[in-house]
């Protein structure tokens, strides 16, 4: 006999996210291990927060929603909110029930703030990595740094002189900007809309982007990630960022490693590793290369080459 198609409310719900969710799913083992950090920083929470008012978000449940956010790739918050609103998995992981409703996207982002400016989700990702379960799988003696570029939500439109003067865009809300001839760089203009952003490019033929850049490391024997910062696009942001995350596991007493591309290869940081009894290793390239300027001497010395061969 054929099923009817015809949809039917119930006035009453009885779904029990925990029997939803089968015993075997990957989500159960990590829920375990970041309830076991949230408890452990329950004191940090209240002194974030007062003791009177309306009460906000709990804490808990915006942290819960941030591995969720790296471990599916959604790209926004507000997608995860929405995400969190129709998907049980994600409620049952967060810890909302069937009936209890989502907070809105600009809720979350304001009390994410709140964390980040606290430190609290810092915090959170070294307890996390404190756990006994995390810590059996990292490695303590061999790391890999890296970076890449985070593209601002600044238009180029909002890059502006800082003096104030040139020309105005087009009326409208979107109005066209004519950029053809001007020089424009980080020293003389900045962006309207983001301050911070800078104007940067990943490398030569590249087109320039408002941008900043993020920068993690990671422990070399299952690949997981143990410190992450952002900073301002700059030349130099990738190797003060990389000595600043392996720092705190630098105790001076063993020897580490750590590699890198081509972009960590010079004279000041290598010798900023060895100070701290930390190996670099890089990828083979020529030993002239390893300079500061390792594109000018090497062009340099392939003139002098040229000349003395006739």
């Amino acid at each position: 006999m054929r099923g009817s198609d015809a949809a039917a409310g119930s006035l009453f719900s009885y779904v029990d996210l925990e029997k939803r969710m089968r015993p075997d799913h990957p989500l159960r083992v990590i829920r375990g291990i970041v309830n076991a950090a949230l408890a452990a920083m329950s004191a940090e929470f209240d002194a974030l927060y007062t003791p009177v008012g309306r009460g906000s978000i709990p804490p808990e449940r915006l942290l819960r929603a941030l591995p969720l956010q790296a471990l599916y790739s959604i790209r926004s918050e507000r997608q995860l909110v929405e995400r969190i609103e129709f998907d049980l998995l994600f409620r049952w992981f967060v810890g909302l029930g069937i009936d209890d409703p989502v907070w809105d996207a600009t809720s979350f982002t304001k009390n994410r703030d709140r964390l980040l400016a606290g430190e609290i989700a810092t915090r959170f990702l070294a307890a996390v990595l404190a756990q006994p379960k995390v810590k059996a799988l990292l490695s303590s003696e061999h790391f890999s740094v890296d970076g890449t570029l985070l593209e601002a939500w600044a238009s180029t439109k909002s890059f502006r002189p800082r003096n104030g003067s040139g020309p105005p865009p087009d009326p409208g809300r979107n109005g066209e900007q004519e950029f053809r001839g001007q020089k424009r760089s980080n020293d003389t203009h900045a962006s309207t809309t983001d301050p911070d952003a800078r104007l940067y490019r990943k490398g030569r033929g590249k087109e320039a982007k408002l941008c900043f850049m993020g920068h993690a490391l990671m422990e070399n024997r299952n690949g997981l990630i143990v410190g992450a910062v952002a900073t301002r696009a700059s030349g130099h942001a990738e190797r003060l960022a990389a000595q600043h995350l392996i720092e705190p596991h630098a105790d001076g007493a063993r020897r580490l490693t750590v590699g890198g591309d081509k972009g960590f290869d010079t004279q000041d940081f290598v010798a900023e590793m060895r100070e701290i009894n930390v190996t670099p290793q890089f990828p083979d390239v020529p030993i002239l290369s390893r300079r500061r300027d390792c594109w000018g001497r090497t062009r340099l010395a392939a003139i002098r080459l040229r000349r003395q061969l006739g």
